[in-house]
């Protein structure tokens, strides 16, 4: 019995024993494994903390230039002088010029300087800072805009075209690319022998002469432009940098800075599409003063040719310039040589009818005489497009004749008079044909082919002599 209860006793004791073994042992792995836990979390966090340097470097740059300590909606100094903005222009292009909608469009760099001592920063190794795009909207910049600007736009390919640079005594370079399409007022009295005048303003859109000040920062040379810069109908002559000051009656004074360029255009282009035709089409209306007169289709047709050539230029010049109300050089020329080639039609309108009243009269003074013709086969004869003179009519009429008689008397005497009247024959031939020219060539005919080109050429040592 005693044992029993000894052997109970002990198996009591060893089953407890080995329960608060186990216990232990896994009390101390749990333990282990959260510990173990606790590191790796902790060790993770303080990798990202190194990786995510993103967090770090705003709060960086911002302690840095005390971004977050001052009001950057309003400028540099404000309540004292007006802030001073140096202005520096670098013309990458001259995309293109409109003379129908009288404007340009112009590519550069624009260029800010200023100082804002609420951007200054300690420095041991006095190095700028420099920054992109996304610190712009943070800070204080002038508010430059174009004046009479129809469209402009800042380039962003790939990111936004802007460039911001800190100096550690808070001297700050604000750079920017943009495109402006501008008015320009232009001038076409000359045209297409003109110079144009045209000019780019840049102005703060807020701040008047007492908040701001805006001058070139290199004077003249501030001022830069590519060397490669050309244009397809304009010479550029000059790029000048100006300044003056602007009145607004709501607002006050501002400043004003001009670029200004001066164009001078092309003038083979002109020469070769409207100027050489139009001489061409004159000098080809001057060729019916010497056709035959009786030809009346030949010398109708040309002329009609001719104005409607001379209409077709004048509509192509004016489709492509603007509808101004004064008159330009080119319309001088081309409406002089339209009323040189309407001229030579009314000529040879002149001609015909003078030639019609003569022939009238001849037939009248030669029905007295002989009555062989009637007035209805005259006036058929004078308007049916081919003209027959009376006088060489007999004269050929005598000719046949004496040409029958003298071959009847050749063949009766033999040939010494044959050979003597063919001599004759000729003479009298060549002295009808030279008749005919002279009676076919009326006086109108030859003074014109004298007086039109010698009026002519006249006004074109006026015409160039006055706007070249």
């Amino acid at each position: 019995m005693v044992l029993a209860s000894q052997l109970v006793f002990f198996t009591y004791v060893w089953i407890t024993l080995i329960s608060n073994a186990f216990a232990a042992s896994h009390t101390k792995k749990t333990s282990h494994r959260c510990s173990t836990s606790v590191k790796h979390t902790r060790k993770q966090e303080a990798r990202m903390r190194k990786d995510d340097s993103t967090k770090v470097r705003p709060l960086k740059y911002k302690q840095l230039l005390h971004i977050e300590d001052h009001d950057f909606a309003i400028r540099p100094g404000f309540g004292g002088s007006p802030v001073p903005v140096g202005i520096d222009v670098q013309v990458e292009s001259i995309d293109s010029i409109s003379e129908v909608n009288m404007d340009f469009t112009m590519t550069f760099y624009l260029r800010h300087y200023w100082k804002d001592e609420r951007l200054s920063f300690p420095s041991k190794t006095n190095k700028s800072m420099t920054f992109d795009h996304r610190l712009i909207k943070k800070i204080w910049v002038p508010d430059i805009f174009f004046v009479h600007s129809k469209r402009s736009f800042i380039h962003d390919t790939t990111v936004e075209n802007f460039m911001l640079r800190v100096d550690p005594d808070g001297n700050v370079l604000f750079s920017v690319r943009i495109t402006v399409s501008a008015m320009c007022l232009m001038d076409f009295s000359r045209f297409p022998l003109d110079t144009q005048n045209c000019s780019l303003e840049l102005e703060s859109y807020a701040y008047s002469e007492e908040d701001l000040m805006l001058y070139w920062r290199y004077g003249n040379k501030s001022l830069n432009t590519e060397g490669h810069i050309s244009l397809s109908q304009f010479f550029i002559e000059e790029f000048s940098a100006s300044s003056g000051l602007a009145f607004y009656s709501s607002t006050g004074w501002y400043y004003r800075l001009f670029i200004n360029f001066v164009l001078r255009r092309h003038i083979f282009f002109f020469v070769l599409k409207t100027y050489f035709p139009a001489m061409l089409m004159v000098m080809l209306s001057w060729v019916s003063f010497w056709i035959d007169r009786r030809a009346v289709p030949a010398r109708v047709s040309l002329g009609i040719t001719t104005v409607l050539t001379m209409s077709t230029i004048i509509t192509g010049v004016s489709a492509s310039m603007p509808q101004v109300s004064y008159i330009k050089a080119v319309d001088v020329y081309l409406w002089v040589s339209s009323l040189f080639v309407f001229l030579s039609v009314i000529e040879y309108a002149a001609v015909n009818y003078l030639t019609t009243m003569e022939e009238r009269k001849q037939f009248k003074n030669r029905r007295k005489i002989s009555g062989i013709y009637n007035i209805d086969a005259v006036e058929a004869m004078a308007f049916d497009g081919c003209y027959h003179d009376s006088e060489t009519d007999v004269d050929q009429t005598s000719f046949s004749l004496h040409s029958e008689e003298g071959s009847l008397r050749g063949q009766s005497t033999g040939s010494p008079s044959t050979d003597s009247s063919r001599i004759k024959r000729r003479k009298s031939l060549g002295g009808n044909i030279g008749r005919i020219i002279l009676n076919n060539n009326h006086a109108i005919d030859t003074y014109s082919r004298i007086l039109f080109p010698i009026v002519y050429i006249i006004f074109n040592l006026i015409y160039w002599g006055v706007y070249v």
